[in-house]
């Protein structure tokens, strides 16, 4: 096979390179979207989508999406996917997170044991347009915004916020050495500092300042107490000296619960289970590979996460080191295609879980240790397998006031700039969104229309659940 030749345009180039892009996509032109004429039909799409999932979870995946229009969006990211398709592009690729919407950021440790904050979902992860991640994000900003109430203008000063955090730190980029980007993290110590700079530039009283920092101190001090040994405490109970996961139906199901389910007797399950953790481990670096087999697999269960991911393979596995207070809780989630695969090129990874792996492992400031995918039993099954609680924490959105969303809009804007710098031209990328607020301000009124548009989905959405053309079970 021919070796990929490999281009090193200068600084200039690079920059004439975004410039050039305004010529064939006017930053104006991200403006006033409006839906396709031969828009598919929302309903119709998630309905697709449940034909390969888990068919007794689908009524808990509506019912989560049913709370409101903000977990309906969050939940719909095929939908938005398939509305991106026809919107303008600059032509300046990077690794896209796929689904960036404001809940899918949030705290985990780095395998130093530092607290950082990132993005933390990457199931629709794959190379294409940076607008679309901003697109997916802004908007985000907006319905979150509507959901809690806020007026026009604070909704709108939120949004803005998380564009403008993007364009000004993607500028820091440019400017910066190539391993300095790659380093670049947001840290709990930075992200004190950037609400500090925050309520500075922007006058807020010392009232507001206090208690952002305060939220910001406390979320990092809950994330801190999420390890495994926590969750041996919720998720676990001893029977006869040993411990084993409990049964919590729907949420968790163990899989002595389970047999039969998936066309295999229970020890067939286990016998699996085993092999597929051997295969797993094969996809770890060596002294991660080596570190891991001193656990052993103790007892496993079905666990239903999330909003968008319900009804997909979910499982959690329960290991044991040295002794009972030595746990380790590990995650296996399913791997799909990219909802963004749909309308953009296919992922270079035939392999669905290591799709995922691998964009996480490029976006992301610090991945994971125990990392890795597996082909699942049955055919057309991809898994990928992480940590279940690693120090990680997530804001509650529907509780934020309109100060503590603008500076969580500062926080999402920056990270993904990084995410993104990584992976693409920081330089070009910077070159074409420019030093005016030109594209802020594109981007938010795409955000106020798209947010728009989620609201009649939605309602379309409840009237489907209304009529019984979708069932839904609420509360789960």
């Amino acid at each position: 096979m021919a070796e990929k030749k490999i281009e090193h345009p200068t600084v200039e180039e690079r920059v004439a390179k975004g410039r050039g892009s305004r010529e064939k996509t006017p930053r104006s032109s991200h403006a006033g979207w409006k839906p396709a004429p031969d828009r598919p039909d929302p309903v119709a799409l998630l309905e697709e989508q449940n034909l390969t999932r888990d068919q007794d979870l689908v009524p808990v995946r509506h019912g989560r999406m049913l709370a409101s229009p903000f977990t309906f969006y969050r939940g719909a990211a095929k939908i938005m996917a398939a509305d991106l398709k026809d919107t303008p592009r600059a032509g300046l690729r990077v690794q896209l997170c796929g689904d960036a919407h404001l809940s899918n950021f949030g705290l985990f440790a780095s395998p130093e044991r530092n607290l950082l904050f990132g993005l933390n979902d990457f199931d629709e992860t794959l190379p294409g347009p940076f607008e679309y991640d901003v697109k997916r994000m802004s908007a985000s900003f907006t319905i979150a915004a509507r959901n809690n109430e806020f007026t026009e203008k604070e909704t709108r000063e939120a949004t803005l916020t998380a564009v403008r955090a993007y364009r000004e730190a993607m500028t820091e980029f440019s400017q910066m050495r190539t391993l300095d980007i790659w380093y670049a993290r947001l840290s709990e110590e930075l992200l004190e500092t950037l609400q500090t700079g925050m309520s500075s530039q922007k006058g807020k009283d010392s009232k507001k300042s206090r208690s952002i920092e305060k939220a910001v101190r406390k979320a990092a001090a809950k994330a801190r107490t999420r390890d495994s040994l926590q969750a041996l405490s919720k998720l676990a109970e001893r029977v006869d000296g040993k411990y084993r996961i409990v049964s919590q139906p729907p949420i968790v199901i163990p899989l002595r619960d389970l047999e039969d389910a998936y066309g295999m007797s229970g020890d067939e399950v286990q016998q699996a289970l085993r092999e597929q953790f051997r295969s797993y481990r094969t996809t770890l670096q060596a002294d991660r590979r080596d570190l891991l087999e001193r656990f052993e697999v103790i007892d496993a269960a079905r666990k239903v996460v999330g909003v968008g991911s319900v009804g997909t393979r979910a499982f959690i596995v329960l290991l044991q080191g040295r002794d009972q207070q030595d746990p380790l809780f590990l995650q296996i989630k399913e791997a799909r295609r990219s909802v963004l695969e749909d309308h953009l090129p296919k992922s270079r990874y035939r392999q669905p879980g290591e799709r995922v792996v691998q964009g996480q492992r490029m976006m992301q400031a610090a991945s994971d240790i125990f990392l890795g995918w597996t082909k699942g039993v049955q055919d057309n099954r991809f898994l990928y397998w992480r940590q279940l609680r690693d120090m990680k924490g997530s804001a509650v959105v529907e509780a934020m006031r309109p100060a503590g969303l603008t500076f969580y809009a500062q926080a999402c804007g920056w990270t993904l700039a990084r995410a993104h710098a990584r992976s693409g031209d920081p330089v070009a990328i910077a070159a074409y969104l420019g030093k005016s607020d030109k594209f802020d301000l594109s981007i938010t009124d795409f955000s106020e229309r798209y947010a728009d548009q989620n609201d009649r989905d939605y309602q379309d959405f409840a009237a489907a659940v209304g009529s019984g053309r979708l069932e839904a079970t609420e509360g789960v």
